[in-house]
């Protein structure tokens, strides 16, 4: 059966269609267009009680019965576990990919969504939060560089969730004012993402 997917051309809702289109899971797309307001409608509201996008309904959900999920990690673990792909079912390497994934919900994500408001939208430049981001930004293109010195996904050696959640944020690098050639190791990953064709079809969604 179809999953149907709300969601918004955002890094965290690509996170989603990507993931989707990985797992070649059959699902249908509501546009929820936050630059009108839209996830503050009643309805989506119901699915998602945060009025952020993206948000799931899986008709098969646990039991065979609809589940609403929203919060795109979570939403990322429900599909991995429902199909037994790209994160590993038990042992040191589904926590590897866990607490990257982690690293990018707490971090990766929300310091360069504060940079991407500072350097390109808020209405007046703020000096002290335009640098603040910005080193903190670059701290975790560091940090993110660092692992894939070592490994050749954030997960260890198997592409997973982690990967797939931290990718749509590097996507907007020239947002942050960040040059990829700084940071070998990402540019290399980023690359080998950028050439599936997962990712290239669900980075154009919706």
């Amino acid at each position: 059966m179809t999953i149907q997917l709300y969601t918004w051309g955002t890094p965290n809702g690509r996170k989603v269609s990507i993931a989707l289109e990985e797992l070649g899971l059959p699902y249908e797309v509501h546009p929820v267009d936050i630059t009108k307001d839209q996830q503050f409608d009643p309805a989506f509201l119901k699915i998602s009680p945060n009025n952020k996008i993206p948000a799931i309904i899986d008709p098969e959900g646990p039991g065979g019965q609809p589940i609403a999920l929203f919060e795109s990690g979570a939403i990322l673990v429900w599909l991995a576990d429902k199909t037994g792909r790209l994160l590993a079912k038990e042992g040191v390497a589904r926590y590897q990919a866990l607490q990257w994934l982690m690293w990018q919900m707490g971090g990766f994500g929300p310091m360069l969504g504060q940079a991407h408001h500072f350097l390109r939208f808020a209405k007046e430049e703020v000096p002290y939060a335009r640098d603040r981001y910005s080193n903190e930004t670059r701290r975790l293109y560091g940090v993110l560089d660092r692992r894939l010195a070592e490994a050749d996904f954030l997960g260890g050696a198997d592409y997973s969730i982690a990967d797939i959640a931290t990718y749509p944020w590097a996507a907007r690098h020239e947002w942050q004012r960040v040059e990829l050639a700084e940071f070998p190791n990402v540019k290399r990953w980023y690359d080998g993402l950028t050439a599936r064709p997962a990712v290239a079809k669900g980075m154009q969604v919706p």
